[in-house]
């Protein structure tokens, strides 16, 4: 089933850009919510937290257990990934990439669970200490000028350019 546009295997980083900035601005304006994420990662691990430590004071009132909104616009980013690979002709279970990832650190899956996990763990505490994910601070902070956003592109783009620079070395 072809449906232009959105059987591309591959789209325009400005029109996809172009695009997320206008799902930014219309989130904002029509349910005044801003997009992030890390927020529901935080939100669901609370049922554990509070669960392990009920008198906790972090998981009863800073961030108490919820499924709320952050979990349901979760749903729809896994949910349009999957559509858009689908449609895409690109769906399928990998262990590990194809191609970028084995030749930089090999096909060992236990190397790429540990790495994903220590970067996503890695991530999610920067987000709490920023005080957002890229989502919440690049793209809904970028949308409503916000210079706390500009000031985290930055950081974000002086820390991936060395590190992804680091990488490529490491595949030649």
């Amino acid at each position: 089933m072809k449906l232009g546009a959105l059987s591309k295997k591959r789209w325009s980083p400005l029109a996809t850009g172009a695009g997320l900035g206008l799902c930014a601005a219309i989130s904002l304006s029509l349910v005044g919510r801003p997009l992030g994420a890390s927020g529901a990662y935080l939100r669901l691990a609370a049922y554990a937290g509070r669960a392990l430590a009920p008198a906790n004071v972090y998981f009863g009132v800073v961030a108490p257990p919820e499924i709320g909104w952050q979990a349901i616009l979760l749903v729809g980013v896994f949910s349009g990934a999957f559509v858009s690979a689908l449609l895409g002709g690109e769906l399928r279970l990998r262990w590990v990439p194809e191609s970028g990832w084995r030749e930089a650190f090999g096909a060992s899956r236990a190397t790429r669970w540990v790495l994903a996990f220590a970067g996503a763990f890695l991530i999610e505490v920067g987000a709490g200490i920023a005080g957002g994910c890229t989502s919440g601070l690049a793209v809904s902070g970028g949308v409503v000028l916000s210079p706390g956003a500009f000031v985290f592109m930055a950081g974000m783009f002086a820390a991936g350019i060395p590190t992804a620079a680091l990488v490529a070395r490491r595949r030649r």
